[in-house]
């Protein structure tokens, strides 16, 4: 029998009550990882539930956080590892997004996005490395996105800085890491349907945000959204072992969306 990828393996999720973060919990926990699901929603608790009843030998404990506050998550590492024992994977997955023309952007949105996507895995990276420093080494995963690095929306600035940030992030701590075998990398993420894209829809097009969503799904070569445990799925490949010798990588799992140079042009 093969042994799941991730069994026995310690990790840590932020924004883990919903979309992303629950698909990122999901597929761990499919794969026998023990998990700590961090939120600032006590949905979070709900959500462990749900999972705990799809993988009944699931072992999962949940902390409300703020991943903007550095003293919450140094203290949710710290009831990690008393809970399962050193932390292996670090899953930074807490993000937000919100849509606004620049000129009339207030400063309070933008940052609110530096607070949350770059503060918020700064100070989840910070409180999970030096337990893995302890132990000889571990795999922190980034979300990034495709916004920002590679293209962008308009009203996306703040969220298009923060996410790009990231890959700056990444880069550097896999460099500063490498030979203590601390293994960073990022996703970059087109569109999955998440409660946090169902909102961009409603802000893009308030009478009827559906459409907004099936826009973006005809703008994708596989002409549909990502699952949200689709994402899981890298996730849990970047923090296994199988990807011992991946450190710095900007993987896309996009469907493909950033590829055509034009929507009009081509014999399909």
């Amino acid at each position: 029998m093969v042994q799941p990828k991730l069994e026995g393996k310690v990790a840590i999720i932020t924004g883990a009550a919903a979309g992303l973060g629950e698909g990122i919990a999901q597929v761990y926990a499919k794969y026998g990882a023990k998990i700590c699901m961090v939120d600032l929603s006590a949905d979070v608790d709900r959500t462990a539930d749900k999972i705990r009843e799809m993988y009944p030998d699931a072992d999962i404990v949940t902390v409300m956080a703020n991943v903007a506050d550095k003293d919450q998550m140094i203290a949710a590492a710290r009831t990690t590892v008393d809970a399962f024992g050193p932390i292996d994977i670090a899953c930074c997955n807490a993000g937000v997004c919100r849509l606004a023309p620049f000129e009339q952007m207030p400063d309070e949105m933008r940052d609110f996005h530096i607070d949350v996507n770059i503060k918020g895995v700064w100070n989840t990276c910070q409180a999970v490395v030096p337990y893995m420093l302890e132990n000889g080494g571990g795999a922190i995963v980034i979300a990034s996105s495709v916004t920002g690095d590679i293209v962008a929306d308009a009203g996306e600035a703040a969220y298009a800085m923060t996410k790009a940030a990231l890959v700056g992030l990444t880069k550097c701590l896999a460099v500063e890491y490498a030979d203590r075998n601390i293994r960073v990398n990022c996703s970059q993420l087109g569109y999955a349907r998440t409660p946090m894209v169902e909102k961009m829809a409603v802000e893009s097009n308030p009478d009827n945000p559906e459409s907004a969503i099936n826009d973006i799904a005809v703008g994708v070569p596989m002409k549909r959204l990502a699952k949200p445990t689709e994402v899981g799925e890298l996730f849990a490949f970047l923090g296994s072992d199988e990807a011992s010798y991946i450190t710095g990588a900007q993987v896309v799992i996009d469907g493909g969306s950033t590829l055509p140079e034009t929507m009009s042009i081509g014999t399909n």
